[in-house]
């Protein structure tokens, strides 16, 4: 049985003067925030997942402290804390912002400029902090034995293990240095191929344009090790359906004509008598030279989206008991915690005043009313987009700090959140009469803000639960965070811009945008502005949607949580296959430490050497993604990187084959290695 709240003691007591919120912490604090903030936008576009930054972070401030800086626990405390806002604003712009380059009016992506991306991410990421503030008592410090917010338990666990010594940041820089090392040898040099694939022909009798490929990259890995066997095992069974399932059906049913004018109608194809679009178009010999690609893109996708739709639905409908109790909750403290103002407040009960948060609230309707650069037309029609801000915003802010507190900022379902702001939004706009293209992106700003502000208030939560455990000052704490969402939204604008430059070759094929292609698929702003557009203007497939939905419905009522079977089914397998594989390796781990019958706890699993070398491969994969996506971005750049590319040599003198089967070798490689550290506690 957990003791009694009353009887809590916190690692540093109130009474203990230590140096905390330093101009040392801030600075190496939003280092961190701009690193894992650029790494989270690569991977939340490429893949559609996040992971934790905060003990990571936590992890190497404990080592340079140790060795460099001379930091306390609470100055440890203060940089996790302000790095871990890049991440979680990363995820929110990355899984919305996208969407703007796919909405119905070609005029809508000029919205998606630095400027505006900026703005909505600094908005954004000060609402879910600054809603934060009031709920903190009532959640953190009230409700501390019943919610556990597990990242931010055991991101306090790491910095008290910290102040207790150890080398476990050994096991993370090992990882980092085996990312970089190989990211080197295949994104620059092309020694390792970056998707080897198998794939049978149309012509195929007993199983048609079936492919099985996998992006062999350490951050994907990395992501199947951290997650687990049992969600990574859910996303590749998705990906499976749609790839070794669904599209060989179709191939066999659709006349390869039909799908030329699908692709046509959703703009992947400019013209079906025009050679070109997804998969390779030949109007002369009316045949794919990918038909796994046409089909995914005609007909796959809008079943996922149907699919990843209605699985965000049913997660948020399931923790409808808990938004009702956690709304009522949240009122009640309000209403008893505003007149808590005593002078005499120890050190770790000290948060910023409500009147901050009432006037930064208005403050930032006021920004959203008067800045050009956003989408509105009058002065009005702007006021009212802030108002739903802050309104969605107070829902879903204090909804996703009370889930996170239960199941971990992991699984915190925001994509349904975002969903159901962006339905309520357009059903909202229609009761206006507001319908068609002109008001496509107002939705997606109030639903691209409320993602980031829900996204960054499941992080503020688990930091703010580090800090109660570890004796920081609440305040200190919330200024970081603020410090934080400014400093990281000032990169990640700029990451995503570069992240969306199209390579010389793209340029070729008329493509302008690298999002939205194989290289950056967005799934979840991708989705946004598919919902968007079929509410809105009535141009959405409403009957693969529904099939998608129903298939959500189905896993439901298979036991399985849908929504990572849905993303599954929304993205490509060579995406979900590698991480599926991290999975399995982390479940064989699991396996051998329970035939040896040794117990681990959730402490030890945050610091087991196969965690941190996962974490490792992930920042050291996304990062090395982001640098290379920056030098390809640049105009010698992309000229240097093709003069020593290996790839052309490799080919010619091994196959194609025998040069995917040389990156095969090196991925398992790497994943031998990450069971070897892994298993070494073991041992």
């Amino acid at each position: 049985m957990s003791q009694p709240q009353k009887t809590f003691k916190p690692f540093v007591s109130p009474e203990t003067n230590m140096k905390e919120l330093t101009v040392k912490s801030i600075l190496v604090g939003s280092l961190f925030g701009v690193i894992f903030g650029a790494a989270t936008v690569y991977l939340a576009l490429k893949a559609g997942l996040t992971v934790s930054a905060s003990i990571p972070i936590a992890v190497i401030a404990i080592t340079l402290g140790r060795k460099f800086l001379k930091t306390t626990i609470l100055e440890n405390n203060i940089i996790q804390t302000t790095g871990s806002a890049g991440e979680s604003i990363a995820a929110g712009v990355a899984f919305t912002l996208p969407g703007f380059l796919f909405l119905s009016s070609p005029s809508s992506a000029e919205y998606f400029n630095y400027l505006t991306i900026l703005i909505l991410a600094i908005v954004g990421g000060l609402l879910g902090t600054l809603l934060m503030v009031p709920l903190r008592k009532a959640l953190i410090v009230n409700e501390h034995d019943n919610l556990p917010y597990p990242e931010g338990t055991a991101c306090g666990d790491v910095l008290k293990a910290g102040e207790r010594g150890g080398d476990f940041a050994k096991t993370a820089f090992w990882g980092l240095g085996v990312a970089f090392v190989y990211a080197l040898l295949q994104k620059v040099m092309h020694v390792i191929a970056e998707t080897p694939f198998y794939a049978t022909k149309q012509i195929n009798k007993f199983f048609p344009s079936a492919k099985v490929s996998g992006e062999i990259t350490p951050e994907y890995l990395g992501v199947g090790y951290i997650i687990g066997p049992r969600i990574a095992g859910v996303l590749v069974a998705g990906s499976v359906l749609s790839w070794l399932v669904f599209i060989p059906l179709l191939s066999t049913l659709v006349p390869a004509d039909a799908i030329a004018v699908q692709l046509a109608k959703l703009g992947y194809l400019a013209d079906i008598a025009k050679p070109g679009g997804k998969g390779g178009w030949d109007p002369v010999t009316h045949t794919f030279a990918d038909y796994s690609a046409a089909i995914y893109y005609a007909y796959v996708r809008q079943v996922g989206a149907g699919t990843v739709a209605a699985g965000g639905i049913i997660t948020l409908i399931k923790t409808l008991p808990t938004i009702v109790k956690s709304v009522k909750g949240s009122m009640a403290s309000l209403r008893g915690g505003s007149g808590d103002t005593h002078t005499n407040v120890s050190r770790t009960d000290k948060d910023l005043s409500l009147k901050i948060v009432g006037l930064g609230s208005l403050a930032l309707i006021a920004i959203i009313s008067v800045i050009p650069s956003l989408p509105g037309d009058g002065f009005l029609q702007k006021i009212l987009i802030g108002i739903l801000v802050v309104l969605f915003g107070a829902l879903f802010v204090t909804v996703s700090s009370r889930i996170v507190g239960l199941i971990g900022s992991s699984n915190n379902p925001i994509s349904g959140m975002t969903i159901a702001t962006v339905m309520g939004t357009s059903l909202i706009f229609l009761s206006l009469g507001w319908s068609g293209q002109a008001y496509e992106p107002l939705v997606l700003v109030v639903g691209g803000m409320i993602c980031i502000a829900a996204a960054n208030a499941g992080a503020t939560s688990q930091d703010l639960k580090s800090g109660y455990i570890v004796g920081a000052t609440p305040r200190n704490q919330q200024i970081a965070l603020f410090v934080g969402a400014i400093v990281s939204s000032i990169v990640i604008g700029i990451t995503v811009k570069f992240l969306d430059k199209p390579t010389t070759e793209m340029v070729q094929q008329g493509i302008q945008h690298a999002i939205g292609t194989e290289k950056y698929p967005a799934p979840q702003a991708t989705l946004m502005a598919t919902l968007i557009k079929g509410i809105l203007s009535q141009n959405l497939d409403w009957q693969y949607v529904i099939v998608g939905m129903f298939l959500a419905v189905v896993m439901e009522l298979c036991g399985i949580k849908s929504l990572s079977f849905a993303i599954g089914v929304y993205l490509p397998l060579a995406t979900t296959l590698p991480i599926f594989i991290g999975g399995a390796i982390r479940g064989i781990v699991e396996g051998k430490q329970k035939k040896d019958k040794k117990e681990v706890s959730a402490e030890e699993e945050e610091l087991s050497k196969g965690s941190l070398f996962a974490t490792g491969l992930v920042a050291g994969g996304a990062v090395a993604g982001v640098v290379i996506a920056f030098i390809t971005g640049t105009s010698g750049g992309e000229e240097f990187l093709k003069n020593i590319s290996m790839e052309h040599g490799l080919v010619s003198s091994l196959s194609e084959n025998g040069y995917f089967l040389l990156g095969t070798l090196f991925f398992a490689l790497m994943g031998l290695i990450l069971y070897r550290v892994a298993m070494k506690k073991a041992e």
